[in-house]
């Protein structure tokens, strides 16, 4: 592997791979409207000669799978080319700035999807046709709601392994949090704004819910391993009025070795007796969505690999559990093993100062090589 990782190496080239960067990230591709950006990678791998394969999984929506090498790959590079919605759109574009670059999906994550291409572009350069490994790149739509880009390729595709370039600040993602969404809704008595005495207020009950869920030991921030995050709550707009419904949302990522479905039951328990801390509580309590996390552990050749090339390119090899949801649990739960792995940080993901440093994207490209040789 050493002397073909190093034509690879050789064959990278930085200025290809930020101009594919920044011209990923100049495509606004929000969950539902990745059609664009799917039409340029597209563009950009069947010049380089590939055949490109669309997997249909909406109207104008399609992954794009391209393989190299004989047979079935025994790994698949996954990268989602889809993000969040804009804070604003007018302040979404790429930002260049000491060597930081910023942009909407910068971390999160167009900085995986264009290492994963040149990655791919550099193994072809680099190595002749019968040299090549036998290795898969696949360019997913959804992620950022519900996955359904990588359960339309699961459907008929279960490689061993798959590389998910979510940002790990290129730490080695070999373990997963599991992720349950709680939904959490109120209901009061509506009455006149001035007369709240005549009303129960939904808004006030839900407040007391998640005050006490909040103050309860299995969301303790200090001693628990649950991260437990409120992400929006609303209620009933209907004027000048006392609110009679109120909602909210919780997102609960969990430690790899725990249960979804049993921490619904301890949660379910935990709020059973709210009413008698709560005057007047009418709650109703429900679980969307539930994901298990994973460890797959670290005697594989993945980690070998990593070990090897981490020291090659004079990085530090770190080896953590990814923190977030992905598709990594999708994937996990079909039967292949999937290594999260990719420049940019979480902290940054989904905010307005999102941004990842080029080294990182850079340095990714190489791991990505290093690894479709080694686990071909």
């Amino acid at each position: 592997m050493s002397a073909r990782l190093e034509k690879v190496l050789r064959a990278i080239n930085p200025e290809r791979l930020r101009k594919t960067f920044l011209e990923l990230l100049d495509i606004y591709s929000p969950s539902g409207k990745e059609e664009d950006i799917q039409l340029y990678l597209e563009g950009l791998l069947a010049r380089a000669g590939f055949s490109v394969e669309r997997q249909e999984v909406d109207e104008d929506r399609y992954n794009l799978r391209v393989t190299m090498g004989p047979g079935e790959p025994g790994l698949y590079l996954v990268g989602h080319v889809d993000t969040v919605p804009a804070w604003d759109l007018d302040e979404s574009g790429p930002l260049q700035e000491d060597g930081i670059i910023c942009g909407l999906g910068s971390a999160d994550m167009k900085g995986g999807c264009a290492a994963m291409v040149e990655a791919w572009l550099a193994l072809a350069e680099a190595l002749e046709p019968a040299e090549r490994p036998s290795v898969g790149l696949l360019l997913v739509v959804g992620e950022e709601e519900n996955g359904d880009g990588s359960a339309v390729f699961l459907e008929t595709c279960r490689p061993p392994w798959v590389v998910i370039g979510e940002p790990t600040s290129l730490a080695a993602g070999f373990a997963h949090y599991g992720y349950l969404e709680a939904g959490f809704v109120t209901r009061g008595l509506q009455s006149h704004s001035s007369l709240p005495e005549l009303g129960h207020n939904a808004v006030e009950s839900m407040l007391r819910v998640l005050l006490h869920l909040g103050n309860d030991p299995l969301f303790d921030r200090a001693r628990s391993e649950i991260v437990y995050s409120i992400r929006e709550m609303r209620s009933s707009q209907a004027g000048f009025v006392v609110p009679d419904r109120c909602e909210a949302w919780i997102d609960l990522h969990l430690p790899p070795d725990r249960d979804p479905v049993a921490l619904q039951d301890e949660i379910r328990l935990v709020v059973s007796n709210f009413d008698q801390q709560i005057p007047g509580l009418n709650l109703d309590v429900s679980f969307d969505f539930a994901s298990s996390g994973y460890s797959l552990g670290t005697d594989n050749a993945p980690a070998q690999i990593l070990a090897e090339v981490y020291t090659r390119l004079d990085l530090p090899l770190q080896m953590n559990a990814f923190r977030s949801h992905s598709d990594g649990n999708l994937f996990f739960a079909a039967g292949v093993k999937p290594l999260i792995l990719g420049p940019g940080s979480l902290e940054t993901a989904h905010t307005p100062d999102e941004r990842v440093n080029f080294a990182e994207v850079s340095a990714a490209a190489g791991i990505y090589a290093a690894l479709c040789l080694g686990m071909s």
